[in-house]
């Protein structure tokens, strides 16, 4: 049976220091981690959402953010918006890894705080999405 649930797109970074050792950066929701992400615009690439989205919801500039260009990780999951009543959308948010020359400082603008970790796989943070992230990121760092 076919999926009729309406589609929505998104797009995030997993951003990561380069110090040492690697950091890298959560944000805060009042009841949850969370990873800057949003919404693709019409017109918008999947990378240019994330730069777009991680600029506005951390103030750390795009043009600090160096994408990894072998890295991307898509996960599709249901999702009901409080201002969309009760319809369940499908939907896909792709991340990219981002690396930035060191921790920069978060101005907050969706989140109730951030914080840089450290990067010590496995890590358990948030089964559903998070967790899934992170481990393919490792996987990939391992194998560069």
């Amino acid at each position: 049976m076919e999926n009729k649930a309406p589609k929505v797109t998104a797009a995030g970074i997993l951003l990561m220091s380069n110090g040492s050792p690697k950091r890298f950066l959560l944000m805060r929701h009042h009841d949850r981690w969370d990873l800057p992400k949003g919404h693709t615009e019409p017109g918008e690439s999947l990378q240019q959402t994330a730069l777009r989205e991680t600029q506005e919801e951390t103030g750390i500039k795009a043009s600090q953010i160096a994408l990894d260009p072998a890295f991307s990780f898509s996960l599709t999951y249901p999702v009901t918006y409080r201002h969309q009543g009760n319809t369940v959308f499908e939907k896909t948010v792709t991340y990219f890894l981002g690396i930035v020359d060191r921790e920069r400082p978060v101005v907050c603008t969706e989140h109730a705080g951030y914080q840089w970790l450290d990067w010590a796989p496995p890590h358990r943070i948030q089964s559903q999405t998070i967790d899934p992230l992170l481990a393919a990121v490792a996987k990939h760092l391992a194998a560069e």
